[in-house]
């Protein structure tokens, strides 16, 4: 099948002439055997939904049908009617069958198992459940309206071990799914458009997160240097922004992202969008704002222009309150759970060298205020007192934090303590206190404070927190730039799903040995 520019019948002859030229030719000559192979490769999608299909559907059958088993047995059990119903009794097999499909078939009308949802983010997620939960409501409402008992047991055991089992499977495919993106397979094949500068940027965004699932493999640009490559990388560059049929054929790219519109035509990006064949090619706008996502985006169409609506980060009453109540209830709990842990950390601090079992240090938190942040000693007694002597000698961290790969005031439990972040536990009593929470940007010390620019200082928004974006994002090894950005998207786009995402991997991370950020 040939590329072909769809132009619309009203186009000018000057917008018709403006697609030709070096992508011209490109656009007329029948496709090389290589895009074949790329629409070959493209159909990873389609297997992957199927692959996701399957194991949806698997791991329903084992819910509801286990669910049945499990309340009534093996026995024919029928679904009671009322008295003035006029619906037959029907056996719970039926009734189960029935369930399942629906389920599949609302799991598929949301399109939980769209390629632009799967791999990375928690969207995918939320329309598991939330497909889930429509089902449920339409089994209420349908029983309700028709007069039919169905148990409630039955139902209220299959709702949430379904949503459970359904999420998991999903999580164990994004596993796979992201291992098999790190070596460039099921991903897009990304051809950049746009200035050289904007390419470059989205470029390093795009291959530092290969589990995102896409793969750049050229760009075009208004220059059109042909034969070069975009500077700081190794992006080749496959001509102008005229030449992108030809570009797409020989990279056998199947998504196209516009890094900027600033030096292209005013018509070109839909010029772009009628060259894509339908359903196997991509168009994706990359807009010029970073580190916002969720509520905040809208995308409001008007005179045909999608414009978008970027609110201002807003937190509400009622979303502080249920954070923290989320924090003083599993803070209170996990207390209680870790106790004898608490207990034998502190004994083993006591006797293995001289000094205070607890480390008290002032940090910077919400709306600026200071506060005594508890850890577990794991420095030498004096280890403030050395900290000037070894500025000069830091190996790790960034231009603000300091950090020693082998920092000679750690003692050797505290090694221990810092390589699985048990240090840090004592920091719940903080939770519970109300100066800290359960995630949140990380706590500064004053002397870093100091150094902060003035959009640095929105990280105040917030409660600091015991774990947070920065703590599962890097850990010490990221700069400053990333750090800040982390922390700042993080209380610019607060939810609390964002919060227990970073708790279940804040759990994983500390299970790998590692040092956490001072």
């Amino acid at each position: 099948m040939t590329s072909t520019t769809r132009i619309d019948a009203t186009t000018t002859s000057q917008e018709k002439s403006s697609t030709t030229g070096s992508g011209g030719a490109a656009r007329r000559q029948p496709a090389p055997a290589s895009l074949a192979k790329g629409r070959t490769s493209g159909d990873w999608r389609r297997r992957y939904a199927r692959r996701l299909w399957v194991t949806d559907l698997f791991a329903l059958v084992w819910v509801v049908y286990g669910t049945q088993i499990a309340w009534f047995g093996m026995g024919n059990a029928q679904v009671s009617m009322r008295d003035d119903s006029r619906v037959t009794e029907f056996s719970y097999w039926l009734f189960s069958a029935a369930l399942i499909i629906v389920w599949m078939w609302s799991l598929g009308l949301i399109d939980s198992r769209s390629d632009r949802v799967i791999g990375t983010g928690p969207t995918e997620y939320a329309r598991v459940m939330r497909a889930s939960f429509m089902v449920f409501g339409a089994i209420a409402i349908v029983a309700f309206i028709a007069r039919i008992d169905v148990a409630r047991g039955y139902l209220l055991l299959s709702l949430p071990v379904g949503m459970f089992l359904l999420v998991l499977v999903r999580w164990m495919w994004r596993q796979w799914l992201v291992s098999q993106r790190t070596t460039g397979r099921y991903a897009a094949r990304v051809l950049l458009i746009g200035s050289e500068t904007s390419v470059a940027q989205i470029a390093r965004d795009l291959m530092s997160n290969p589990g995102a699932g896409y793969k750049v493999v050229g760009a075009c640009v208004p220059t059109g240097r042909a034969a070069a490559t975009i500077p700081g990388t190794r992006i080749p560059i496959m001509g102008t922004v005229d030449a992108i049929p030809g570009a797409m054929a020989a990279t056998e790219a199947d998504t196209v992202v516009i890094t900027g519109t600033g030096d292209l035509p005013p018509l070109k990006v839909k010029q772009i969008s009628w060259g894509l064949e339908a359903g196997r090619q991509h168009l994706i706008l990359a807009p010029s704002i970073t580190d916002i996502a969720g509520p905040r985006i809208q995308t409001r169409p008007v005179s045909g222009l999608p414009l978008i609506h970027v609110e201002t980060p807003r937190f509400s009453r009622g979303q502080r309150v249920a954070k923290r109540a989320m924090d003083l209830a599993l803070s209170l709990v996990g207390v209680v759970l870790i106790s004898p842990l608490l207990l034998a950390l502190a004994l083993v601090v006591k006797f293995s060298s001289p000094g205070p079992v607890l480390f008290l240090q002032t940090r910077v938190g919400r709306k600026n205020r200071e506060f005594q942040m508890l850890k577990f000693r794991s420095m030498v007694q004096d280890a403030e007192d050395m900290l000037p002597s070894l500025l000069d000698q830091r190996d790790a961290g960034n231009e603000v934090l300091f950090k020693m790969s082998d920092d000679p005031r750690i003692t050797r439990a505290g090694s221990f303590m810092r390589r699985y972040s048990l240090d840090e536990l004592p920091q719940l009593f903080n939770v519970i206190a109300g100066s800290m929470s359960l995630v949140g940007p990380r706590p500064p010390l004053p002397r870093e404070v100091e150094q902060y620019a003035d959009h640095v200082h929105r990280r105040f928004l917030m409660k600091p927190g015991i774990t947070g974006a920065w703590q599962v994002g890097g850990r010490s090894s990221l700069s400053w730039e990333d750090s800040v950005r982390l922390d700042l998207a993080y209380v610019e786009n607060w939810s609390m799903l964002a919060d227990l995402i970073i708790m279940v991997r804040t759990i994983k991370a500390a299970s790998s040995p590692g040092e956490t950020a001072a």
